[in-house]
C-alpha cells in the first residue's frame, strides 16, 4: 500500500491510466433481462420474507408453539424458533 505523497501520486496515475485503457469485453457484459429478474426475483424474496415474519408474530401471538408453526413452514419447531424468535420478539 502507498505510504508517501509521491507513492500516493503514482498509484493514482497507475489506476487512471487502467481506467482510460480500459477495453470491455463481451464476456464481462451483463444480461440487462437477466439482471432484471435476479433484481426481481430479490424484492419479491424479501417482501415474502417480510409477510412470512408477520404471520409469525401473529401466530405465535395467537398462541401457536414454534412446533406447530414449524410444522406449517415445513420445518421443526426449533428450526422456526431459531429463525424467527428474534425477529418477532
Amino acid at each position: 500500500m502507498p505510504r508517501t505523497v509521491d507513492e500516493i501520486l503514482q498509484h493514482a496515475e497507475e489506476l487512471a491510466a487502467r481506467f482510460e485503457d480500459y477495453e470491455p469485453r463481451e464476456e464481462d457484459e451483463l444480461d440487462p433481462g437477466a439482471v432484471a429478474l435476479l433484481r426481481t426475483a430479490v424484492a419479491e424474496r424479501s417482501e415474502a420474507e417480510r409477510h412470512m415474519i408477520e404471520a409469525v408474530r401473529r401466530a405465535r401471538a395467537a398462541g401457536l408453539s414454534w412446533k406447530a408453526i414449524g410444522g406449517v413452514v415445513g420445518t421443526s419447531g426449533e428450526a422456526a424458533r431459531q429463525r424467527y424468535s428474534a425477529k418477532v420478539a
